[in-house]
């Protein structure tokens, strides 16, 4: 263990829900609430009446196992309510554990919101000494680190005046200033960058780059799935207060921003789904077809697919184009194509009769790289009207086994992965 500076054991956090508050009652409210109180049970169970405590529980968090080494940085991700920010309270010990353990080994310095730690009655100065303080530094490592922290965070003028006039970007920049340069072995990071502007952004995320390669410890918690891949190599996904996933953060992003959507492979529309406004136009489904005409949910980079859009016009549509929007699972968009974007097939038909239609678009081989992506489709007349867009139809995924230099055991970047043409000409010296 003499490498782990975060070890985690079934840790759990339960808190009380549906507690009301009560109002003031005298000394001899409450002797004549205790004495009613069985009556009123007996009552409630003769009329068949269920008793329930007035307090509930939820587990946050609930049999989370995980290890962090020295000098890892961990991507944390999760839907808002996942239990991502109460992790990290556990682990700053700003609460205790319902259950499990959590063994630390460390100095930890922790930005879980915007100023956490700092005392709004006290200078810019004063918090700086104060959250050393707290970290269990010596007064001379902080004034070593003190213009470092404030040229950082750009508040030199203001530096003694109380943080309770500061703006609240003026205060997120002192507080990540002081989080990032007072050197804790393990730093926690909740959602905060997003408070700032995009100049603060960059310089914070180059800062916490710094942080990583200085083989410190960093926790990061964001909805920012850019800074997630930059930052870290692995990444956990928790859901309802589990982890449901520990993988490198590439892996951990796609499935993130796939988990919501349930359609894999095919999509099918009900009536009921399909907004009144789409009319005369109506989608039925979605598919998408590997090399033998088969639905899948994964396909081979290597073989090409098929992607069919079927549909009902219930009456003539002069102009009308159906498309298909390609993204990846991060939601970068890999190509946008509609089925009359050829100006011979777009004058024949430039009236599309009513009636069911299939329009289907092929996918060469060897154009994607390996990986999940999402389907949106849409119905329109060019700068006319809109009938239908659903930008997130469906995910499928594609397997580059076999692809043309899959001999390189090695991830390659980029949505795409064409096999381009390549030649190699053998030249002889030419003698002066």
């Amino acid at each position: 263990m003499s490498d782990l500076a975060i070890r985690v054991d079934d840790l759990g956090k339960q808190y009380r829900i549906g507690e009301r508050a009560n109002s003031y009652h005298t000394f001899r409210d409450m002797l004549v609430g205790a004495a009613v109180a069985p009556f009123r049970r007996i009552s409630k169970s003769l009329r068949g009446e269920q008793f329930l405590d007035a307090e509930e529980t939820i587990w946050a968090l609930r049999h989370v196992n995980f290890e962090v080494r020295q000098g890892e940085v961990l991507g944390i991700i999760g839907r808002n309510g996942a239990g991502k920010s109460t992790l990290l309270k556990l682990l700053s010990r700003i609460t205790e554990p319902t259950e499990g353990t959590a063994a630390i080994r460390g100095r930890v310095g922790s930005l879980l919101e915007v100023g956490t730690g700092f005392h709004p009655e006290l200078t810019g100065r004063e918090n700086i000494f104060l959250n050393g303080a707290i970290l269990g530094m010596k007064r001379a490592e902080i004034n070593r680190r003190f213009d470092e922290i404030v040229d950082f965070a750009e508040v030199e003028k203001f530096i003694d005046t109380p943080v309770k006039r500061y703006s609240s970007g003026m205060y997120l920049r002192l507080a990540f200033a002081v989080a990032a340069h007072l050197e804790p072995e393990i730093l926690l990071i909740d959602e905060v960058l997003a408070v700032g502007d995009a100049a603060f952004q960059r310089k914070c995320l180059g800062k916490m780059s710094d942080i990583a390669h200085e083989g410190r410890t960093v926790l990061f918690v964001s909805h920012n799935m850019s800074a997630v891949l930059r930052l870290t190599e692995e990444t956990i996904v928790i859901e309802k207060g589990n982890i449901v996933m520990r993988s490198p953060s590439a892996e951990a992003v796609d499935y993130y921003m796939t988990s919501g959507l349930a359609q894999t492979g095919e999509r099918i529309w009900q009536d009921e789904a399909i907004n009144a406004s789409a009319a005369p136009f109506r989608p039925i489904s979605l598919r998408v077809l590997d090399n033998q005409e088969t639905m899948a949910e994964r396909v081979f980079a290597k073989e090409g697919f098929s992607v069919e859009f079927t549909y009902e016009l219930d009456e003539d549509i002069q102009g009308l184009r159906t498309g298909i929007y390609l993204f990846t699972a991060r939601g970068e968009p890999v190509f946008t194509s509609f089925d009359t974007d050829d100006p011979q097939r777009y004058d024949q038909m430039a009236v599309r009769q009513a009636g069911r239609h299939i329009s289907r678009c092929q996918i060469p081989a060897n154009l994607l790289n390996e990986g999940t992506y999402v389907l949106g489709v849409n119905a329109s007349v060019f700068r006319v009207q809109s009938y239908f867009t659903d930008a997130y139809a469906l995910t499928f995924s594609v397997d580059g086994m076999g692809v043309p230099g899959s001999q390189w055991q090695e991830p390659r970047r980029g949505p795409v992965r064409p096999a381009l043409h390549w030649e190699i000409v053998r030249t002889e010296d030419q003698k002066s």
